[in-house]
């Protein structure tokens, strides 16, 4: 993973377009790209420091608690339910969710639904 730039590059980029330059002009001096003058401008103005944010961390998992505890149970209940269908039973619940993140909570939860032989397509004549 990447580092962030140092605070003292940070500051001087900071300082020299307080002194006027463009960030074009001072990402060219400094050897970084305009984008990064520009976000940290942007960050100096909100924050009021253009210290860098937290990087990396957990993320929690979006299906957890109650919402965890009502999946297993449509499961439960319709053994083969779509993802689509989970998804949107757990919106009627306030949970806004894409399929794919149901499919991977299936997929840690261990419950997968797997086609029988007479699920099978038909052989070629």
């Amino acid at each position: 993973m990447a580092k962030p730039y140092s605070m003292d590059l940070r500051e001087r980029a900071m300082a020299r377009l307080a002194a006027g330059e463009s960030s074009r002009v001072v990402a060219a001096a400094l050897n970084v790209a305009v984008s990064s003058i520009i976000k940290w401008a942007a960050r100096e103005r909100r924050f009021g420091s253009v210290a860098p944010g937290r990087m990396g961390g957990h993320r929690p998992f979006a299906i957890c608690g109650e919402h965890r505890l009502f999946a297993l149970r449509q499961i439960e209940k319709t053994p083969h339910v779509t993802l689509h269908a989970l998804s949107e039973a757990l919106a009627a619940r306030g949970l806004n969710v894409h399929p794919a993140t149901v499919g991977r909570f299936l997929a840690r939860e261990r419950k997968s639904f797997k086609k029988n032989r007479s699920a099978r397509r038909a052989d070629r004549p």
